[in-house]
């Protein structure tokens, strides 16, 4: 998708970070939301679905708890962001009904998308609010969430939320212009990266990490973010929020920000559930015959291929395979334990049962559990 063809989009989802949201942490920045309101109401009479991705909840909080510190212990930030979500729930209702929008929030953890079933129950969910002309608004469960079941941040978040409604475009509103290929703040000549494909390397050296002290995301996250999001075929804007009428901008194909290419086909819905998940339980270390197979000729990982058994998992679990020069291959739902797998790491399926007293599966990790993500 090009940028002049953002105007036949039909579904985008729109993240807008804390630093925004909150007037760089001096309480929510009510104009600015007025106006991302407005252009949001003017791409629903488009007939265009939108999704919101808010952040802020953990800032709002901090200020109405007359913290100046964003909180460093997990119960002060829980604390902070129920407080929080009060005002931002309040402020998107009041805007969205001056256009005669409804909104709809929706709490998660990286917990809800891990789980299968709930995982679609929440798709069905969003859909349905979307079929009802319902804007959906999405933040992280910050009350809730540990630091093991929790995404890190709204731009990994917002990610998620276009694989799983299969969005044409996510937009990351941020307190950037986009995307440098040096650090503006040190360097005067610093160039803004107008568009590249997701997968350039160069985005892995320019993108660095958030300076505004209230969000937990800065360019790296955001170029992962692209990276998640290409895999359902989503592009990716990452472009400054306070630019005026940016989200009408952007979908009518201005040059804004930059704009990351998905380059990539698309892989399947239940794939993507599995690219998504950032809860790695365990690594398998490949020979160079396992990885050709996975990565050339699509088949299952064999334990005859794996060299090395990384932590505890369980059957079932998310794994992720790795070449010998410490590159991710793939990632799937493995068949055995990790006690199982060390005792059948580089042999043949035919001596699981004199090894094991058992044989469940063949296949360490069946393809159709599998995707590859090099």
């Amino acid at each position: 998708m090009s940028r002049k063809n953002f105007q036949t989009a039909k579904r985008v989802v729109i993240k807008i970070g804390s630093s925004l949201l909150t007037a760089g942490g001096q309480g929510l920045n009510k104009p600015a939301i007025r106006a991302w309101v407005a252009q949001m109401a003017a791409l629903r009479q488009q007939g265009i679905e939108v999704v919101l991705v808010s952040s802020g909840a953990v800032a709002e909080g901090m200020v109405r708890l007359g913290l100046k510190q964003r909180p460093k212990t997990l119960h002060e930030l829980q604390a902070a962001a129920a407080v929080g979500q009060m005002g931002l729930v309040r402020v998107f209702e009041n805007k969205f009904q001056q256009h005669d929008l409804h909104a709809a929030q929706i709490l998660l953890t990286h917990d809800d998308l891990t789980n299968r079933q709930r995982y679609l129950n929440a798709r069905s969910t969003l859909l349905t609010l979307l079929e009802f002309g319902v804007i959906p608004v999405i933040n992280e469960n910050d009350t809730v969430a540990t630091d093991e079941i929790r995404f890190g941040d709204n731009d990994t978040l917002g990610a998620l939320v276009a694989n799983l409604v299969e969005a044409d475009l996510l937009i990351l509103l941020t307190d950037q212009t986009g995307l440098f290929d040096s650090d503006p703040s040190l360097n005067p000549q610093a160039k803004l990266i107008e568009s590249a494909s997701v997968n350039d390397s160069l985005l892995d050296e320019v993108a660095g990490e958030s300076r505004s002290g209230l969000g937990r995301g800065g360019m790296f996250t955001k170029v992962r973010a692209a990276r998640l999001a290409s895999r359902s075929g989503a592009a990716t804007v990452i472009v400054a929020g306070a630019i005026e009428n940016v989200i009408t901008g952007v979908m009518a194909g201005e040059n804004l920000g930059t704009y990351l290419i998905p380059n990539i086909a698309p892989i399947a819905a239940r794939k993507q559930w599995l690219a998504g998940q950032l809860q790695i339980k365990g690594r398998l270390i490949l020979d160079d015959g396992a990885v050709k197979v996975l990565t050339e000729h699509g088949k299952s990982l064999l334990a005859v291929g794996v060299k090395t058994v990384e932590g505890r998992f369980e059957r079932g679990d998310l794994v992720s395979c790795f070449d010998g020069k410490g590159i991710e291959i793939a990632r799937g739902l493995v068949n055995y334990s990790a006690a199982e797998c060390l005792k059948i790491a580089g042999k043949a399926s035919s001596e699981f049962e004199g090894i094991l007293g058992y044989a469940d599966d063949d296949e360490l990790i069946h393809r159709d559990n599998m995707v590859v993500i090099v």
